[in-house]
């Protein structure tokens, strides 16, 4: 391609998605729709329950409900049209529409990076100065706090989309993914991309590492203060409370660190696109599981809301 000649060849992508034989692919869209309603609904159901029991308006259930709500529109993003693409003929993606497509799942899955963060902010003052807990996390602070995990993912997903974006894809066009994944569509580049690389690294510092640092710093300052109760019942209910947050963060960094924190000469696109379904898709669904499972609050309000 000419020097300083940066536009694309390509107005489309093909996402080759998981299989090429018919009758497999019928079995993963009955799987996968199985899983994208089951998932849409019980985080669906987090979000109702959370707004109408006003036992639920606290800091610890608005940050719960916009975690689902991150959720819900992670495997929107992707599922539905990876359902499409497993019954239909034709498996192309526009250029804009993977440009799209790449920014919103990236500028989600970034905003619930930094929203793990806040949550574990919650748990350390709900536990380390539960007088001042409600005085602290006020709804004020609470709104700024949402506010800037949305403003930091979509802005940090922003650079890396355009950045991804905007390198000359002059053929072939063929992704090896169901959805337009960052990695997979850059290796389709007709030129070095060490610089997007680091640029992402660089974000992945900011955006991974920095918050699970936190993340495992309050987590020391809680284990730290629990430890000082002097009754073991309540020792096993702040452990009971903070386990579910525990369990869902390690199930959510867990793969994303193995995707984005590698050398790019570690690609393995089989092998990336069952991490990447799991913790797109499983994670999603395991949150309401977790979360509804080990909450008594949520067992009472649901039970509340079915008039019972």
């Amino acid at each position: 391609m000419p020097p300083g000649q940066n536009r694309t060849w390509v107005s489309e992508f093909i996402l080759l998605g998981f299989s090429s034989d018919t009758t497999t692919n019928r079995i993963l869209f009955s799987a996968f729709l199985l899983l994208y309603l089951s998932s849409v609904l019980g985080n669906g159901l987090i979000i109702t329950l959370v707004c109408l029991d006003m036992h639920l308006h606290t800091p610890m259930y608005f940050f719960l409900c916009i975690l689902s709500l991150l959720d819900m529109s992670y495997v929107t993003t992707t599922v539905p049209q990876m359902l499409v693409h497993l019954l239909a003929q034709s498996q192309t993606i526009s250029f804009a529409g993977c440009w799209l497509q790449m920014y919103i799942f990236g500028a989600v899955g970034l905003t619930e990076c930094i929203l793990f963060v806040v949550m574990a902010f919650d748990r350390y003052v709900a536990i380390c100065y539960p007088l001042r807990y409600t005085v602290i996390l006020s709804w004020g602070l609470c709104t700024q706090l949402s506010a800037g995990t949305w403003a930091c993912g979509f802005f940090f997903s922003l650079i890396h989309t355009l950045f991804t974006m905007r390198l000359p894809y002059c053929g072939p066009n063929r992704v090896n993914h169901y959805f337009c994944e960052g990695p997979s569509v850059r290796n389709l580049a007709c030129m070095d991309t060490y610089v997007i690389e680091m640029v992402d690294l660089i974000i992945s510092v900011f955006m991974v590492v920095a918050p699970l640092s936190l993340i495992v710093a309050s987590y020391i300052r809680i284990a730290q203060a629990i430890l000082k109760f002097k009754s073991m019942q309540a020792r096993c209910k702040a452990f009971s409370t903070c386990a579910s947050h525990l369990t869902v963060i390690t199930f959510f960094y867990a793969p994303a660190t193995y995707l984005y924190m590698r050398p790019n000469a570690s690609y393995s696109p089989e092998q990336d696109k069952q991490v990447s379904l799991f913790y797109n898709v499983f994670t999603a669904l395991l949150n309401p599981v977790v979360y509804s499972l080990r909450n008594e609050d949520m067992k009472r309000a649901f039970l509340k809301v079915m008039g019972r």
